[in-house]
């Protein structure tokens, strides 16, 4: 997304929508994303952002990291959320968080995600994080909006950490 279409508050939560769970949604009565589908798409976060994951993602996503952490924001669009986020935490890890999910569950177009994120924080420490996602899929099964609970502290402790 341009830079002029994303819009970032603090202070607000996580939202993300994405790309097309399966073939032949899309009509406004269409059947919710299974199960199934929906372990796919977070799989493919296994393997990081770039491995199919924000394909499944709408561009103009609302993605709301709730808290009063460092990276808590209402983020408007991909870019954004990338960029309030992971790119804000990337300084102080060794790599990027390595995620897994943990628990899916699904009722309609909405699907509560449950992860585990660990990474190396540059002063060798472990760092550990766990996340819930509540993620809401539009009609073609694409995040439209994601709600982000995650450990506040163990954010606050990697972004606080002597470089």
């Amino acid at each position: 997304a341009p830079a002029e279409d994303v819009a970032v508050e603090r202070d607000r939560g996580v939202v993300v929508t994405g790309e097309e769970l399966e073939p032949g949604g899309g009509a406004e009565g269409a059947d919710a994303p299974d199960e199934a589908a929906i372990r796919r798409i977070f799989a493919s976060l296994e393997q990081g952002w770039e491995a199919g994951f924000l394909d499944a993602v709408r561009p103009d996503v609302r993605w709301e990291v709730l808290g009063s952490h460092p990276l808590a924001g209402d983020y408007r669009g991909v870019d954004a959320f990338v960029a309030g986020t992971s790119a804000a935490l990337a300084p102080y890890l060794e790599a990027g968080v390595q995620l897994s999910v943990v628990g899916v569950l699904v009722k309609g177009r909405t699907a509560v995600v449950e992860l585990v994120g660990t990474a190396r924080r540059r002063d060798g420490r472990e760092y550990t994080n766990e996340y819930c996602w509540i993620v809401d899929f539009d009609a073609e099964g694409r995040i439209e909006h994601v709600r982000s609970y995650l450990d506040s502290a163990a954010v606050a402790a990697a972004m606080t950490q002597q470089l």
